[in-house]
C-alpha cells in the first residue's frame, strides 16, 4: 500500500498548498490513500466542517485533529456523523468522534487509522500506551489487516520516537505531528515499521510554527506583553511522509519525506 501522510495544514496558506499539490502528489506517487492533520485548518486553531470538506475535496481520505480538536464547536456534532475524521483515541470515553477508522479501498485492502495526543507538556489525556496496546491488539497487521497507520500529536520528540519503537512490528508506519518542523529521521525501525518524529506542517515557513513573528515575538520578550497568534500568510510548503508496505506483512519497504513548494528545499518536485 501507498500511503502519503499530510503534517498540519495551517490556515489558508496551508489549505491553498493542500489544493495545489495534493491532486498532483496523487497522481506522480501512485497513492493508495492519504491521510491529513487538519487540526490547525481553521485560521490556525481548529478546523470546521466546511474546511474538512476543502480538505478531503484535494483528495484526502482521512483527515486527523489533535489538541485542537475542539477549538471549533461547529465541529462537535460533525465529529458525530462525519466517519473521515480521527481524533485523539485516548480521550476518556464519551468523547465525541472517533480515535481509529478502518477504511477499506476500492480492491478490497484495509488500512486502520489512529491516532494518540501525547502527555509530554501537553494538556491531560489517557496514556497514549495503553490505548496504543489495546487498539494494535485489535487491529494486527499480516493478520486481519493490510495496514496500521499511527499519528503520535505531541510535544517531546523523545515521547514521539517512543511510541515509533512501542509500535515497532505491529504499526506499518507511526509519524508524529503538532511541532510543525520536519525532522530528519525518516526510517524504517528494526521489526519494520516506518517512522519519522515530525512531518512538519502544511503552511508557511516564513513564521514562527504557522503564525506571524510579530505576535509570535510578543509571548518571549521580556518587555512586551503577549498578543494574539495570527497565521502568517505567505507561499507555503506542504510537508507529508511517503510510506510503502508490504500487504502481506503490513510492514515498511520504504519511506521518505516529501516537501512540495514554499521556502523550504523541495525533495519531490510536481509540475
Amino acid at each position: 500500500m501507498r500511503i502519503l501522510y499530510c503534517g498540519d495544514v495551517v490556515g489558508r496558506p496551508g489549505r491553498r498548498v493542500i489544493a495545489e499539490k495534493l491532486p498532483e502528489l496523487r497522481k506522480a506517487l501512485n497513492l493508495d490513500f492519504v491521510i491529513v492533520n487538519g487540526e490547525n485548518a481553521a485560521h490556525g486553531f481548529g478546523l470546521t466542517p466546511k474546511i474538512y470538506q476543502e480538505i478531503k475535496n484535494a483528495g484526502a481520505d482521512a483527515v486527523t485533529l489533535g489538541n485542537h480538536t475542539f477549538d471549533k464547536k461547529e465541529i462537535i456534532p460533525f465529529l458525530q456523523e462525519e466517519n473521515d475524521i480521527i481524533r485523539p483515541a485516548n480521550y476518556p470515553e464519551g468523547t465525541p468522534g472517533k480515535g481509529v477508522k478502518v477504511f477499506t479501498l476500492a480492491d478490497g485492502r484495509k488500512i486502520a487509522v489512529m491516532q494518540v495526543l501525547g502527555t509530554l507538556y501537553m494538556h491531560a489525556a489517557l496514556n497514549p500506551f495503553e490505548t496504543l496496546s489495546g487498539l494494535l491488539a485489535q487491529y494486527r497487521i499480516g493478520d486481519n489487516i493490510q495496514a496500521v497507520f499511527v499519528d503520535i500529536h505531541c510535544e517531546a520528540t523523545s515521547e514521539k520516537v517512543a511510541t515509533g519503537f512501542y509500535c515497532d512490528g505491529r504499526a506499518s508506519l507511526v509519524a508524529g505531528t503538532h511541532t510543525h518542523i520536519p525532522t530528519a529521521d525518516a526510517q524504517i525501525l528494526p521489526n519494520g515499521t516506518g517512522f519519522i518524529t515530525d512531518v512538519g506542517m502544511c503552511g508557511t515557513y516564513r513564521s514562527v510554527i504557522g503564525m506571524t513573528p510579530e505576535t509570535a515575538l510578543s509571548r518571549f520578550l521580556p518587555d512586551k506583553k503577549s498578543s494574539p497568534l495570527q497565521p502568517a500568510n505567505d507561499k507555503a510548503t506542504l510537508c507529508a511522509v511517503f510510506c510503502e508496505t508490504d500487504d502481506a506483512t503490513g510492514k515498511a519497504v520504504k519511506i521518505f519525506p516529501v516537501r512540495a513548494g514554499g521556502y523550504l528545499e523541495e525533495s519531490f518536485k510536481v509540475c
